[in-house]
């Protein structure tokens, strides 16, 4: 089982998020289970490398 990082919030009634390696790439959903099913559909889209010129964050390691 992979675990990533999202992030969350309400709108009114609308639930928006990403998946916070891939912070340009946000969705919606209609409640927050929604959301979270439609994060792992766009993670795995995003992950598949099938999608090119994605931009991701990634950790740099400089000492």
């Amino acid at each position: 089982m992979e675990v990533v990082k999202i992030v969350v919030w309400q709108e009114g009634d609308v639930w928006l998020g990403y998946v916070q390696e891939y912070p340009d790439y946000w969705t919606q959903g209609e409640s927050l289970d929604d959301l979270k099913d439609h994060l792992k559909e766009l993670h795995a889209d995003l992950s598949s490398g099938a999608i090119p010129g994605i931009r991701r964050v990634e950790d740099l390691v400089v000492s």
